[in-house]
């Protein structure tokens, strides 16, 4: 009787322990893909790989700390809901940050003016891109200083209990920080969805995407476009990089700790799907939190890669992208 009961406390502890790294990857995975929306948009409209992803979300973790702070949000709307307010103030900030970066810069190496630059400007991209990651890495280091800092509210050191389940034995625990976190990401993710396939700036946006050619007869304004696209892929990418605030304290250089993380998701996802780079977030988050089960958390990184690897040598497409057939 007594090894039974052990037997059954064991098994117990661990479904508990695989439901309890379920939940927390499937509330990770929530905010990587609303990450990984961001650059799938940029790249997904302009084909345009953009190393400064990780650092726009870097601004958008301070343009929230700095509007909770400093705006009077905190007074106005309280250590519980301030925090979520100025999460999703940031996202226009970094809108018109990522807008006028377009116009002044990114647009000289992107769209028409391509047709006359080596490797149709995507050398020169990859140069602009990087020195935009450099200048505000460094800039960050110099304006915001080395030291951590962190959104933190009182949701974030409580939970919900889900259960008890399995003969009241198993009991799941939410945090309730990361779980408003993820509720909010997968509803950004839904209207970002809904604006680009019911609005018309949505079809001026696949349009220019699809063949900027007919787009341009069509009288839309490729230009334009790739701006608002951009602007809008810094946006998502800040209001997810402030979710992430309220739970892991921030530095200037975090964003080189993520871009990995959001190309990896892109790339599962499919090249060019927003749908698909959300899901491709969404797996990277569950097997960096259920690779814990078995391996150290130094090596969360590593498990995440193997299994990218494995996926793209079954599917080199990704989840949701379409396989090329070349003649």
């Amino acid at each position: 009787m007594r090894r039974l009961r052990e037997a059954q406390t064991m098994t117990s502890q661990v479904v508990e322990n695989i439901l309890q790294a379920l939940v927390a990857g499937l509330l990770a995975g929530a905010i990587y893909g609303l990450m990984c929306v961001g650059l799938g948009l940029i790249f997904g409209i302009m084909r345009v790989i953009n190393f400064a992803q990780g650092d726009f979300m870097m601004l958008g973790m301070y343009a929230a700390y700095y509007l909770f702070l400093s705006a009077g949000i905190q007074a106005g709307f309280g250590n519980v809901v301030g925090p979520y307010v100025a999460i999703l103030l940031s996202g226009p900030l970094l809108f018109l940050f990522g807008y006028w970066l377009h116009k002044l810069l990114i647009s000289r190496v992107t769209g028409p003016r391509t047709a006359q630059l080596e490797g149709e400007g995507h050398f020169a991209q990859l140069v602009l891109t990087l020195g935009v990651a450099l200048v505000l890495q460094n800039g960050g280091l110099i304006v915001f200083g080395s030291v951590l800092a962190s959104i933190r509210t009182p949701l974030s050191s409580s939970a919900w209990e889900i259960g008890p389940l399995w003969g009241d034995f198993v009991s799941i625990f939410v945090n309730k920080s990361r779980g408003i976190a993820a509720l909010i990401s997968v509803i950004a993710m839904a209207s970002l969805a809904m604006l680009i396939t019911r609005t018309r700036l949505g079809k001026a946006l696949r349009a220019s995407a699809d063949n900027p050619v007919a787009a341009t007869y069509m009288g839309i304004d490729i230009d334009r476009s790739h701006r608002i696209a951009f602007g809008l892929g810094a946006a998502v990418t800040a209001v997810a990089g402030g979710l992430l605030a309220t739970n892991y304290p921030f530095h200037p250089y975090i964003g080189i700790d993520y871009v990995i993380v959001m190309y990896a998701g892109v790339v599962l996802g499919g090249m060019g799907s927003i749908i698909g780079a959300f899901w491709g977030g969404m797996t990277i988050g569950l097997v960096q939190q259920l690779s814990t089960l078995v391996l150290p958390t130094q090596l969360q990184n590593a498990a995440i890669f193997v299994v990218f690897l494995m996926i793209i040598f079954l599917r080199p497409q990704g989840f949701f992208g379409r396989m090329v057939e070349r003649t």
